[in-house]
């Protein structure tokens, strides 16, 4: 009798365990519903002079300034074809701040081309997204070969002798090279998924517990 009461309390735990999980998975996946509609509803708006406003993620800017050429930043990613390349990063001033500016993706023997660099920095339009976190998988930046695998803040603090914003300005227009890299709202949501795992693993250890209790009774 002591062997089944147990076994009754370890089924209903792992039961309660599997819904808990399931429940947060719904709360994180109307939390994840609300920040895309956000998304979307910010990159639908026309841009904002970046001075006048606080900044915010997805936020659609307008200003102009001076960039650093010289300090331009090659940082190794794949384009939307998953074609191997760099995105060609620079320092912006900004009314005596400094952001960085992704201008978009080169091929590899784009590096260094004076061509690149023909832009207008009196009419930059762009979206702006918060830095994230360094992978920690990635290797290791070579500053004096200027081949970047993350945006390590210490390294372009090294690189640049500047501080700047956490948000990065990524530009909007249509050029050829860089070529900007697109801003959408199409970011993972598979909560509904996992939700419904778990759900069913609860369900499902209920249900052959009825049967084995039913059976042995």
């Amino acid at each position: 009798m002591k062997h089944k009461f147990l076994f009754s309390v370890f089924v209903i735990f792992f039961i309660l365990v599997f819904v808990s999980l399931g429940t947060w998975q719904i709360i994180r996946l109307n939390w994840k519903n609300n920040l895309i509609f956000e998304i979307e509803d910010s990159l639908k708006n026309p841009p904002v002079e970046l001075s006048n406003i606080n900044h915010e993620n997805y936020l659609r800017v307008k200003t102009s300034g001076d960039i650093d050429f010289k300090k331009q930043i090659y940082l190794y990613n794949l384009n939307e074809n998953g074609t191997p390349g760099f995105e060609v990063i620079n320092p912006l001033s900004v009314n005596q701040k400094n952001y960085l500016i992704n201008r978009g993706w080169i091929p590899f023997e784009k590096k260094g081309m004076q061509e690149i660099n023909e832009f207008d920095e009196k009419n930059i339009v762009g979206t702006l997204k918060l830095q994230g976190r360094k992978n920690i998988f990635k290797p290791d930046n070579d500053i004096e070969k200027n081949y970047w695998f993350s945006l390590d803040r210490e390294d372009i603090m090294k690189f640049t002798g500047k501080e700047f914003s956490e948000y990065i300005i990524y530009l909007n227009g249509d050029y050829k090279f860089p070529k900007p890299k697109k801003i959408t709202a199409n970011i993972s949501n598979n909560h509904k998924k996992y939700a419904i795992t778990w759900f069913s693993l609860a369900i499902s250890i209920l249900l052959l517990y009825l049967y084995f209790r039913k059976k042995n009774y």
